[in-house]
């Protein structure tokens, strides 16, 4: 089982012969029985430290924040498909990503390198210092000097590639050499692992906002982290402590969202690509930005494929861009991405709003998602949007 279109339909569904059933059952108990007092204890020692059941001695699963089948289901699938060892999920991918700096912090490791532009809530979490981190921005070719700035307390590299919301590709590889012993962690939101699986360049994490590509009709919130075994255990015990729990009901649907996972992502980069060429040579249209343009530089063997998101700039600077949006019928003016529908947002005024100005996207920028809809009607909604500016 290795082509992503396989691992996508059967990843994480390995017991359910064993149950009898074809689909998995939804478990949303929040408590197990428990035999006696010495098993009980054991099994939730094991599974509150960052243990799994099928370990020696786990008799229960004592409580659903320490265990739940879906969303270990879940886990097995988002692992298969991004070729990690391990997944952990968690209730949104800022619940994710806190785990992992509490991690960090935890381990006596506060400082970050951030590599720019991030996700929004990202910026704005580790800009906040707080969850006690510290954070040194700089771009990827000053990573290797951020590190060894501190080189006893750095816990993790980040990085976004794509980026969101202006798609700048990161060259994984160089990062990853750059930052020597010390953790990268991919944002992996935009690519999917059906285009891009950090693990096999050299990264320690891979993290997804489920909520978007994953989930991929805008009706759940989720977050996940792909990586090693050492580090989810380290994960399982923060989201054990911590409670970032991914409800049962969200980790069936992500788990349902997965077998589609190939076959949307495609068609939805078919058309993005189809967009991406025709704004380009519009009239209306100053800059286009999307992984696909020609001139575009992608690492060798970084990406499979360019994605389904675009940014654009309307010419008109800010003004325009405030009332493109707007004027939008079949695209929705909305945040979030990577659902079967079609959004268009304004960064600096949503998203990234709380971000600091010098590393805020610029105001005339917008963010294209591109759904499942035909590819020339959404064409028609852009046209008749730009031209009404």
């Amino acid at each position: 089982m290795t082509h992503p279109d396989t691992m996508a339909v059967h990843g994480g569904r390995e017991d359910l012969a064993a149950l009898g059933v074809h689909v998995p059952p939804i478990d949303l108990s929040s408590t197990y029985p428990v035999t006696d007092l010495h098993s009980g204890g054991g099994s939730y020692e094991t599974l509150a430290t960052g243990g799994r059941p099928d370990e020696g001695g786990v008799s229960s699963l004592v409580y659903q924040r320490l265990w739940n089948p879906n969303v270990d289901r879940f886990e097995r699938g988002v692992a298969d498909l991004e070729h990690a060892p391990g997944a952990v999920a968690f209730a949104s991918g800022m619940a994710a990503f806190s785990a992992t700096l509490i991690a960090c912090i935890s381990a006596g490791a506060p400082h970050v390198v951030a590599v720019r532009p991030l996700y929004g809530g990202s910026d704005h979490l580790l800009a906040t210092g707080m969850l006690g981190t510290e954070v040194t921005w700089t771009t990827p070719g000053g990573v290797a000097e951020a590190v060894a700035s501190r080189p006893d307390d750095t816990g993790l590299v980040l990085i976004e590639s794509p980026a969101n919301p202006s798609l700048e590709i990161v060259d994984v590889r160089a990062v990853v050499e750059a930052a020597g012993n010390v953790p990268v962690m991919v944002d992996n939101t935009f690519a999917t692992p059906v285009l891009q699986q950090p693990l096999g360049l050299g990264a320690a994490l891979s993290m997804h906002s489920a909520t978007k590509y994953l989930g991929g009709h805008g009706d759940l919130v989720g977050g996940v982290v792909a990586t090693n075994e050492e580090w989810a255990r380290r994960l399982r015990q923060v989201r054990a402590l911590t409670g970032g729990l991914l409800h049962p009901m969200a980790a069936y649907q992500l788990h349902r969202g997965l077998q589609t996972l190939p076959v949307r992502v495609r068609a939805q980069q078919a058309s993005a690509g189809t967009l991406a060429a025709w704004l380009s040579g519009h009239e209306m249209v100053q800059e286009v930005r999307y992984p696909g343009l020609p001139g575009s530089s992608v690492p060798d063997g970084q990406m499979s494929g360019p994605g389904a998101m675009i940014a654009f700039r309307p010419r008109g600077g800010a003004a325009a861009a405030a009332e493109l949006v707007t004027r939008c019928e079949l695209i929705t003016h909305a945040v979030s991405l990577g659902g079967v529908d079609t959004l268009i947002q304004h960064p600096a005024s949503l998203t990234h709003r709380p971000v600091e100005e010098s590393a805020k996207p610029g105001e005339d920028l917008l963010r294209l998602s591109v759904g499942l809809e035909d590819v020339e009607d959404l064409r028609v909604d852009l046209d008749r949007a730009l031209r009404g500016c």
